[in-house]
């Protein structure tokens, strides 16, 4: 724990450069959308959805497979929304949040048998969503204004449309010139972990500051960095159970993230235009960069922050 919190403390200390960019309130452009509708030409059409009776551990799984961070539940015959599953609700599942009640209350610790509960019960009921005729202004405005990744959209009777997240909306603005640079508007104030950190602290950590990334630090040096697709994946992929012997979550939320990190890390400078570290992001299909200068990890930005970089010029 004391090691812990000293890598913490070194981290906010390397971490306290501010971003340039304003973080009050966006101004939207207006010449951004003037067309309705507009959201349907980049979102994507034909959504994979589950139904609320398909269990946890299968609808994690298809989201593992398919590389999702979220996943719209419907109604199977009229395809109506009924919720959605994001990273987030996972990650509160295994650990960090109220969804750990599930486990922990409602299955007394067994891991084995909450995951195979249906999926309703660890859905968001009621999700933000977008009309089919909507403008794009009108989706920037709820990502950039309530940090929500991605957005169902709906036709008049509920029934699913379609998905619009912050990477399709990135992959248009990214076309659009930029003067600004990624010191401008990349998350300076970064909370930090440690290789050995467990998992039980790092999914407590996402939760509770709604990060769905976190980088690793050693020894003032960028060990990696842990994601909530990360976390997600170990229990999509199934390999999480190949560490339980009394089938109780404790045994897997003990283990260190460093096991669980994905092993190729990009990184890019405070220099670097935006639209160049979009283009990084998207060919490389990634959500985040690590900040490096002078060999130091000096901040993060993620497609929300290049996001709302595009949208406040």
């Amino acid at each position: 724990m004391h090691r812990n919190g000293q890598v913490a403390k070194q981290g906010d200390r390397l971490l306290k450069m501010r971003g340039k960019l304003d973080r009050g309130p966006v101004e939207f452009k207006s010449h951004i959308v003037q067309q309705e509708g507009e959201v349907m030409a980049i979102a994507t059409r034909d959504v994979i959805s589950v139904p609320p009776t398909q269990s946890i551990i299968s609808a994690v799984a298809t989201m593992t497979d398919c590389g999702f961070r979220r996943l719209p539940v419907t109604d199977p015959g009229t395809r109506k929304l009924r919720g959605i599953v994001t990273s987030g609700d996972v990650i509160s599942f295994m650990g960090g949040g109220d969804k750990y009640r599930l486990v922990s209350v409602r299955h007394n610790g067994n891991l084995r048998a909450a995951v195979n509960e249906s999926v309703r019960t660890l859905m968001t009921p009621k999700p933000e969503t977008l009309p089919r005729n909507a403008r794009l202004l009108d989706a920037l405005k709820i990502i950039v204004g309530k940090k929500i990744g991605g957005l169902p959209i709906v036709d008049d009777d509920g029934t699913l449309a379609g998905i619009l997240t912050e990477r399709d909306v990135l992959r248009m603005l990214a076309a659009e010139h930029s003067p600004l640079t990624i010191e401008d508007v990349m998350s300076s104030s970064l909370r930090v972990t440690a290789p050995d950190s467990p998992l039980s602290e790092v999914t407590k950590d996402m939760t509770r500051f709604r990060f769905r990334r976190l980088p690793v630090i050693s020894d003032d040096v960028l060990f990696g960095i842990i994601t909530a697709t990360d976390i997600m994946r170990y229990l999509g992929s199934r390999e999480v159970f190949s560490r339980l012997e009394t089938g109780h979550v404790a045994e897997v939320m003990a283990l260190p993230v460093r096991t669980l990190m994905a092993g190729s890390l990009f990184t890019t400078t405070p220099e670097t235009p935006i639209n160049e570290a979009a283009r990084e992001m998207l060919s490389k299909n990634i959500g985040a960069l690590p900040v490096i200068e002078d060999s130091r990890l000096v901040g993060l930005v993620t497609e929300f922050d290049l996001v709302r970089g595009f949208s406040a010029e």
